[in-house]
């Protein structure tokens, strides 16, 4: 079973995933860390972006996130082409990662995007994990340690909850750590048919 677990930027995306990943018999693929890992070794994904985005995007071998960043955020355009790059190449990279796991496993799959790539497509279940947008702003800006403005551009680039909340099994609101918790387990006893719920 592929259960798909999505939502905004500071909603607790991998908070869930890695609570989830703790139960027996689950594997756990991280979209957006196997992007950042195949955006540096993929020489076809490098060649595409510095065609679009210029030399400047790489420095010794490396994206240049920074120089990167500022472009996309400003320009939904070319988020839009830099997600057409990587993504369709993240989607290949699962599909090799499905494939080399047991049969029974449960495959836990963190996509910020998975809407907006199609990427639901490949999921048996969907949980959109979401949070009231100031906290999520509070929670973006200690981690990452940027500014207001910075996290907002963002969040304006990402589907609302409401629109993923239509198209998932399953909603947690993540404020409160210790009930979210609870929800996860929930969840996960549903799903592998567990009638001990707590």
């Amino acid at each position: 079973m592929i259960i798909g677990i999505t939502g905004g930027i500071g909603s607790g995306k991998s908070l869930v995933a890695k609570e989830l990943y703790s139960f027996e018999n689950t594997v756990y693929y991280h979209a957006d860390e196997e992007a950042k890992k195949l955006v540096n070794t993929s020489s076809s994904i490098k060649n595409k972006i510095i065609k679009i985005f210029g030399k400047e995007s790489y420095l010794d071998g490396k994206l240049n996130r920074k120089f990167i960043s500022e472009l996309v955020f400003k320009d939904s355009v070319l988020l839009g082409k830099l997600n057409g790059i990587i993504h369709p190449e993240v989607k290949i990279h699962f599909k090799n990662f499905i494939k080399s796991q047991k049969i029974n496993a449960l495959i836990l799959y963190e996509n910020a995007i998975l809407f907006e790539t199609n990427s639901d497509l490949l999921c048996d279940i969907i949980i959109s994990i979401t949070a009231p947008k100031e906290l999520r702003i509070k929670r973006v800006m200690l981690r990452d340690n940027v500014a207001k403005n910075q996290v907002q551009a963002i969040i304006k680039n990402q589907w609302s909850d409401g629109k993923r909340n239509l198209l998932s099994n399953y909603s947690i609101e993540n404020i409160e750590k210790e009930e979210t918790m609870l929800k996860i387990k929930y969840i996960y006893n549903i799903l592998t048919k567990n009638q001990l719920y707590f």
